[in-house]
């Protein structure tokens, strides 16, 4: 994983959660000036409920960030057998403290690019806000695909490019030159071929520049 990227949430590991649940005025203001009020909290609830009450199966999380959408999810889940990876170092050690009574989890710091885990291992592979910051997403697309089981649930969330000329400005211009986010973004339409191509089934939503979805392998 490019260095630029790990520095970036490295800095940004106080204020990522704030950023992402709107939870300090100045963090509503920047969701409703740049990304015309879309809810990310809403988003991620609205994917987790692809995942069962009582699921006990095998799941990935890539990258787990800090846990901040997931951690009450996951304490809920005491059957399943989950996996955390993430490049940053700062944002496992935020996950870990958070899930640290839990005794299902593993964590593990490494590359979306090249993960450490065998072919058709996890029964689901979540991504909650990791495509658009990967730098090779080809082979991110790659990798999820190859360690999910046919007939496995391959869940993501992250933008896409195209919907707002107001957060692709803002995304082109400041974000991906801090290295929070990497060009190239694919297109509503591009990934939906790309999707299409690689799963059976796909379940797709759009809220503003954000898409969500559900395939399965």
């Amino acid at each position: 994983m490019d260095d630029k990227i790990i520095t970036a949430y490295r800095k940004s590991k106080n204020i990522y959660d704030d950023v992402l649940t709107q939870s300090r005025w100045w963090s509503k203001l920047y969701i409703r000036l740049f990304w015309n009020g879309v809810d990310d909290t809403d988003i991620a609830n609205r994917l987790l409920q692809y995942i069962p009450n009582d699921y006990c199966g095998s799941l990935l999380d890539v990258p787990v960030g800090t846990a901040t959408f997931t951690w009450k999810k996951y304490k809920t889940l005491p059957s399943a057998s989950i996996s955390c990876l993430d490049c940053s170092g700062d944002m496992l050690d935020q996950a870990k403290k958070r899930l640290e009574q839990a005794d299902n989890i593993r964590f593990y710091q490494g590359d979306v690019g090249n993960m450490p885990f065998k072919d058709e291992m996890f029964d689901t592979v979540l991504s909650m806000n990791g495509f658009h910051a990967f730098p090779d997403k080809e082979r991110a697309f790659f990798e999820t695909y190859r360690v999910l089981k046919k007939g496995g649930s391959f869940l993501a969330c992250f933008y896409i490019c195209g919907q707002s000329k107001i957060t692709d400005l803002f995304v082109y211009s400041f974000l991906s030159k801090k290295g929070w986010f990497t060009p190239p973004f694919d297109t509503k339409e591009s990934l939906h071929r790309k999707l299409n191509d690689l799963y059976q089934s796909v379940d797709f939503h759009l809220d503003g520049s954000m898409v969500w979805f559900k395939c399965v392998k």
